[in-house]
């Protein structure tokens, strides 16, 4: 792969007659030199080298190549896409570490995949946010355990250290999380180690808390209540920046802001099915008290006493997706008190002085070629980073053109899926009650086990059809299985698909609910329902069964989907560790 890099570190680029935003300043009209994937020059009369490909930038903005300071990355596709939008680095903060140190040598080495830098596993708390996620997560509960805790997380790659300190009383509920004492222990354990220490914290007093404790800086700003006159010196005393991942804010207290950004004439072109659905969506459950006001008035004050503010998304988070939502977190932090300078500036230089990344984030001798061109002057209006014209990754031009027509092929074959008719036998939704004695299906290809074998894990899963199941009926669907650890998403259960061939997609739009009677070991089981928009990433709901079997029902809307491009449902147990028995009878789509 490294080869895809070898014809770029061998060109040599001039642009010329460019308007330069340098990451903190903008240069009226200047020339950038680029050789071997660096910046070797910029000035109004920088020598131009011999058989240079010259790129006339007159009417244009050449700028750094942006950075996302808040996102989670679960798969390449996320940083093609990042990538296609400008956002030559991505800053994961918290997604399974193997994966992590996977992507990152891709996008290393690829001309086509934003860079990476992660924090791997967070530091939470048993049943404490981030072990929500589907992923078998270390936890932390022993101050004294801080330092070999930190430790195992830097063996394992992360490139700083993630803290969750997050109670969820703002949403009026109660979360595990990390003691003041452990949350000053694990700082102080990245510090020894010369690791960043970040928080998690969406509260004004664990907000406060993060920021005493000497963390270097706060993922989110708080959104609970209007900000103490104190809170902003505060932060800027210790030195300390704040990420206000403004984007993902907007779904929390009440409204999506990802819908306008879905409309853009000059994104909405380079966003998938997928995406678009992303940016559209909000199940978020806004607590009474929460205010987006609140967030931009911390912003404000921020601002106003000079603590850094550095642009992040918390894609693809509702309301978010990746690379896109970093031109509407932009326009949030401009609507929010600062210039269309300052906001390029979080975006940019900020980013790169926070997390310490010395060779991006500015137009400047010796940083890598990371660099976007747009029409126009996003420093006095801040949508005209939007405009995008070329992008350039360590000095190789990104083919964003062949990017779009990959999403308009994408598009034509989700509008012939949707005309598709419903697969035969689906008329009446019912897909099986397992009365004759065999876990047979009235339409799809059936049920089959599934586990994490397919992606080299332990666990097992086994199916057979068992007598006397819901309301008396003959059989029921008898899941058992071991979920074991090993793999990055442990699971074992039973899956049904949809289509005869198990991968084409079934267009079963005209249903709403997903129905069906359950009963087994007590416990909490997962159903995840696999699409073609979504990538074949599963959306995922749970629900509970005990020794009684009880009827379940949820619409097919909580899973954010519309089920015309269905692939498989699973039911089933994981991550959690442990033996599997389950059982479903009259599994329906209603």
């Amino acid at each position: 792969m490294l080869s895809t890099l070898l014809p770029a570190l061998a060109t040599v680029l001039v642009f010329q007659n460019a308007r330069v935003f340098d990451g903190e300043k903008v240069l009226p009209s200047a020339r950038v030199v680029v050789q071997a994937g660096r910046i070797t020059a910029v000035g109004r009369d920088a020598p131009i080298p011999p058989g240079a490909k010259i790129i006339d930038a007159a009417g244009s903005t050449l700028l750094p190549g942006f950075i996302d300071a808040h996102a989670h990355v679960w798969n390449e596709g996320q940083l093609r896409q990042a990538l296609a939008f400008g956002v030559t680095t991505v800053l994961d903060m918290l997604t399974d570490p193997a994966a992590a140190a996977k992507l990152r040598k891709q996008s290393a080495s690829s001309a086509e995949l934003a860079d990476l830098r992660s924090s791997g596993f967070a530091v939470t708390s048993p049943k404490g946010h981030g072990t929500e996620y589907g992923m078998v997560v270390p936890t932390l509960t022993d101050p004294a355990k801080a330092q070999a805790f930190v430790d195992a997380r830097i063996a394992e790659g992360s490139d700083y250290i993630k803290i969750i300190y997050d109670d969820g009383a703002r949403l009026g509920r109660t979360i595990p999380t990390l003691s003041k004492a452990t949350l000053q222990a694990a700082i102080v354990a990245a510090h020894a180690r010369n690791k960043l220490a970040v928080v998690h914290a969406e509260s004004a007093r664990e907000a406060r808390d993060a920021i005493l404790a000497n963390a270097d800086g706060l993922m989110h700003v708080f959104y609970d209540q209007a900000p103490d006159p104190a809170f902003a010196p505060l932060v800027a005393r210790h030195h300390a920046f704040v990420v206000p991942t403004l984007s993902v804010l907007h779904g929390l207290t009440g409204t999506a802001a990802g819908a306008a950004i879905a409309g853009d004439k000059d994104l909405a072109p380079y966003l998938s099915a997928a995406a678009t659905k992303g940016l559209k969506s909000n199940r978020w459950m806004s607590a009474p008290g929460l205010s987006y006001g609140h967030a931009e008035e911390a912003v404000r004050r921020l601002r106003a006493e000079q603590a850094p503010i550095l642009a992040g998304t918390d894609a693809p988070n509702d309301g978010t997706t990746h690379g896109a939502s970093t031109h509407g977190e932009l326009e949030l932090l401009v609507r929010a008190g600062l210039s269309p300078l300052e906001a390029l500036v979080a975006a940019t230089a900020a980013v790169a002085d926070g997390f310490h990344l010395a060779d991006r984030g500015r137009i400047a001798v010796g940083r890598r070629a990371d660099l976007v061109l747009v029409k126009g002057d996003p420093t006095t209006e801040i949508k005209a980073t939007r405009h995008i014209t070329g992008i350039w990754k360590n000095g190789q031009a990104v083919d964003r053109h062949a990017f779009g027509q990959v999403i308009a092929a994408e598009r034509a074959q989700a509008a012939l899926a949707a005309k598709v008719p419903p697969p035969p036998g689906s008329e009446s939704g019912l897909i099986s009650d397992f009365e004759q004695g065999k876990p047979t299906a009235r339409f799809g290809f059936g049920w089959e086990p599934s586990s994490d074998q397919l992606v080299g894990g332990a666990s097992t899963a086994a199916l057979t059809v068992v007598a006397h199941g819901a309301q008396r009926s003959k059989g029921a669907l008898q899941i058992t299985g071991d979920v074991k650890p090993g793999a990055p998403f442990p699971w074992a259960g039973a899956m049904f698909y949809a289509s005869a061939d198990k991968s084409t997609p079934a267009n079963l739009s005209s249903k709403q609910q997903l129905s069906f009677f359950a009963r087994g070991t007590e416990g909490t089981y997962r159903i995840l329902i696999f699409t073609q928009a979504g990538g074949y990433v599963p959306a995922i709901q749970t629900f509970h069964a005990g020794p009684e079997w009880t009827q379940v029902t949820l619409p097919v809307s909580a899973f954010g989907i519309d089920a015309h491009d269905l692939i498989g449902i699973f039911f089933g147990g994981g991550p959690a560790p442990g033996k599997l028995s389950l059982q479903l009878d009259d599994v329906q789509l209603r």
